[in-house]
């Protein structure tokens, strides 16, 4: 499982599950609505701790900046 998800990426998805948090506590949503984004802010949370998002594989996505591998040989 290679990460494929940058910081950006990760910030706004844990700022999305905070923003499902607050509404839910706050009592602006409920029922249906409140069972759907908790369950899609659970999985932006997990998603975001472990930097792998399996939905951008088959579209080979990848919001991560490459890392610099070293010198180049040739």
């Amino acid at each position: 499982m290679k990460r494929n998800m940058g910081t950006i990426d990760k910030s706004i998805r844990i700022l999305f599950a905070a923003a499902v948090a607050v509404l839910y506590f706050a009592g602006a949503i409920n029922g249906t609505a409140a069972i759907v984004l908790g369950g899609l802010a659970a999985i932006m949370v997990v998603t975001s701790l472990v930097g792998f998002c399996p939905l951008y594989v088959p579209m080979g996505l990848s919001t991560r900046k490459k890392e610099l591998e070293g010198p180049h040989h040739g």
